[in-house]
């Protein structure tokens, strides 16, 4: 989400939680190890063991055998298409050529047996439908008969995110009669139903003579809400800090909550990053008293956005002494851990895994990946004999992007197995995360997260007494090695030419010249961005960086800037760096992915700084590959008349032919989520939150709607706007971008 306005949608999802003054790394190493006597093997050693095997080696370019793919397409030299202008009109615009059809909405029945949808606030049955805010996305084929085959492409099934919901005042008010309760404490009946529509869901879509629909009868639907029992695996399962009423022992929780980014594993299941969820829970004005100060749980709660006294998003605690309502207030009210829901805030803010195809395993919340604000998990591709390496980023203003390395190597015949969770258990269970330090002259370096690591062990601001420390307060450890604050790293993929992998920097409201915050090399730009006579300043527009490796699991790197967003009229000395134009100009890139057929990046907006001017968007580019462009020196001016010089490494200029827009959203809207056929020719794309800045006292009147998406493109019943997935084809059958 963006942070460049307050809109409903945004307020919860944009914390500031790190204040960390990070040092660079070498100053930890000299305080810390020197003053705890940990160098007795000497430097060589604590740095082999800081940095991971592998760190003091040169940095290579990127392989291209790392991440090719065989069997796709040749390259394309130009995009096979006439950009689409830029639009503030109600509807989805693509380019001349292609179709566009909804097929899978807020609402629509998941079994035979549930009700159409209304859409009038009235409708029930609510676990049996589809959720709200439709976000990322995965395609899993089925054969003619109904089977798992990864090479089906006119059946299969969509595992889908559903991150929120349109809320104002507490309320999601769309899927209320009235709007919902703006007070507290909340009916327990619009709780239950804002409950249904988050988690996530899976639908199977079929195609039929060109046209694509949903089967609201298969048996492969299913919703995974915030009260589906969920198993905890990994390095953290029966922790302290993850014990609470519902489970003494750790090993399992309720839900997933708060799902954005996903990701498809080597092995065939689907990876889904719980994001914001911390906006969720109730502290009480008095829960720092209650612990103790000292208390380490009181330091995790202030990292992760929840100081004492924090109010929720949605007051669902409040709606009655129901375990499932009362579970959202995570004080410490009781005797001990065992008898409330002190740590219950600890049990999200992981990535969970999924079998699409079987509704009868639990989904495992895989802590070995670590806990913050997860969006998508990208997986370098697999190689035999070689670790399982998975990158992530966390979204928040000045968070970190990580990498994980599994301890198993790569079995092909895994790719193939029957029990698709238990390869799961095998390669994502048992790793070492990492975090990345950039360095001015286009290298950087994953630090190692673990007690492995003498400053995570040594670090005096907050005790690690074990990996399992680690895998739940992860954010700690990564201030403890002064990884580098970016962004608001969002969404990646991996390049499937080069093996390069690439991570949206969506923008960045608190980047700074100088300060905690200051502009650095991978985040140069800090700049002010007028709109409707309001002031924007920082990294107004975000920026994707990517990074090379010799071989994923390297702990050195090189990295470069792919693209500046920015407007086309903006300076192209200090903010229109990748020289955009009217029809590729961009604000607020989120998310992103590789198409597996053509190489192609896509990449989405989610954008309230360009808004004025044009809804959100979906960009088609040709990438290149790390080290193609050049170094770039931007001055600031100081308010004491000095100059702070910044270099950074960018990626060649972006021209229409390799970059330009392809889509642009209805009014109020996100565009997210993305996955497409193995053929490339049907693409799947999510609308988000259409109409989010509707007032709420005119839930009842439709001509006050800022959206009536996709209701106004023939899509169901009622006129109130509806997250949704839309499917594209070309109209000559041929692949999508050619």
């Amino acid at each position: 989400m963006t942070d460049n306005t307050r809109s409903s949608s945004d307020i919860f999802n944009n914390e500031d939680s790190n204040t960390t003054a990070n040092p660079h790394i070498d100053q930890i190493m000299s305080a810390r190890l020197n003053r705890r006597g940990l160098l007795l093997g000497g430097m060589g050693a604590a740095a082999t063991s800081l940095f991971g095997a592998g760190a003091l080696t040169g940095c290579a370019t990127a392989s291209t055998s790392a991440g090719a793919a065989t069997g796709m397409a040749a390259p394309l030299s130009s995009l096979g298409f006439t950009a689409v202008g830029k639009s503030l009109a109600d509807k989805v615009v693509v380019p001349a050529g292609y179709d566009v059809q909804v097929i899978y909405a807020l609402g629509d029945p998941l079994k035979a047996s549930t009700p159409a949808f209304k859409n009038d606030g009235t409708d029930t049955d609510w676990d049996n439908r589809a959720g709200d805010h439709h976000d990322g996305m995965e395609y899993f084929g089925l054969d003619a008969n109904g089977k798992p085959s990864a090479n089906g492409i006119s059946r299969g099934l969509l595992a889908v995110n559903h991150e929120a919901t349109t809320d104002q005042k507490l309320s999601s008010f769309f899927i209320h009669a009235n709007g919902g309760a703006s007070t507290l404490p909340r009916p327990a009946a619009e709780v239950e139903k804002e409950l249904s529509i988050h988690g996530l869901s899976v639908v199977e879509v079929e195609a039929k003579a060109g046209q694509w629909s949903y089967k609201q009868a298969s048996n492969y639907n299913r919703r995974i809400t915030p009260t589906t029992e969920v198993i905890i695996s990994g390095p953290a399962k029966g922790s302290e800090h993850l014990v609470t009423k519902f489970s003494p022992d750790a090993t399992r929780a309720r839900g997933t909550l708060n799902n954005c980014g996903t990701g498809k594993t080597p092995w065939g299941t689907f990876v889904s990053g719980e994001e914001n969820w911390f906006g969720y829970f109730h502290r009480d004005a008095k829960d720092d008293d209650r612990r103790g100060k000292k208390d380490k749980s009181v330091t995790g709660l202030v990292r992760y956005g929840r100081p004492a006294g924090a109010a929720s998003r949605h007051g669902w605690e409040s709606a009655g002494a129901d375990d499932k309502f009362v579970r959202w207030n995570n004080g410490a009210l009781a005797a001990n851990a065992r008898a409330d829901y002190r740590n219950e805030m600890n049990t999200f803010g992981f990535v969970v895994e999924m079998d699409a195809y079987d509704g009868q395993q639990l989904v495992r919340k895989r802590t070995g990946l670590g806990r913050f604000a997860h969006e998508s998990v990208s997986f370098a591709k697999a190689v035999a004999g070689q670790p399982i390496v998975a990158y992530m980023g966390d979204d928040s203003r000045g968070e970190y992007m990580y990498k994980f390395v599994s301890a198993a190597k790569w079995d092909a015949a895994d790719a193939n197995a029957s029990n698709r969770i238990a390869v799961g258990d095998k390669y994502l269970d048992k790793g070492t995360l990492f975090v990345a330090s950039f360095k001015d002259d286009g290298t950087g370096t994953w630090i190692e997260l673990s007690m492995n690591n003498p400053i995570v062990a040594a670090n005096p601001d907050f005790e690690f007494k074990s990996d399992a420390d680690v895998a739940i307060f992860t954010r700690l450890a990564a201030d403890a090695v002064s990884a580098t604050k970016m962004d608001r790293p969002e969404w990646g993929g991996i390049n499937p030419r080069t093996g390069d992998f690439y991570m949206t920097l969506t923008n960045n409201s608190n980047r700074t010249v100088d300060g905690d915050m200051g502009a650095d090399a991978a985040n140069p730009r800090v700049y002010s961005d007028m709109k409707n006579g309001k002031e924007s300043k920082g990294n107004v527009n975000g920026h994707i960086i990517r990074v090379a490796q010799a071989n994923p699991a390297d702990t050195a790197f090189k990295w470069d800037i792919y693209l500046f967003a920015s407007e086309a009229d903006a300076d192209k000395t200090k903010v229109n760096l990748s020289n955009l134009t009217d029809e590729n100009d961009m604000s607020a890139p989120d998310g992103l992915a590789f198409s597996p057929a053509t190489g192609l990046c896509w990449i989405q907006t989610d954008d309230s700084a360009y808004t004025d001017k044009t809804n959100c968007m979906l960009l088609a580019g040709i990438p290149g590959k790390v080290g193609d462009g050049g170094k770039k020196s931007l001055s600031y001016k100081r308010p004491d008349g000095s100059e702070k010089r910044v270099d950074t490494y960018m990626g060649k200029s972006q021209s229409p032919d390799i970059l330009k827009r392809f889509l642009v959203g209805p009014v109020d809207c996100e565009i997210t989520g993305l996955c497409e056929t193995p053929d490339g020719k049907a693409l799947f794309i999510n609308i988000q939150h259409p109409g989010e800045n509707t007032p709420m006292a005119e839930v009842g009147n439709p001509a006050k709607y800022t959206s009536q998406w996709p209701a106004n493109a023939g899509y169901g019943a009622g006129k109130r706007p509806r997250s949704a997935t839309i499917v594209i084809t070309k109209k000559d059958g041929g692949v999508i971008g050619s």
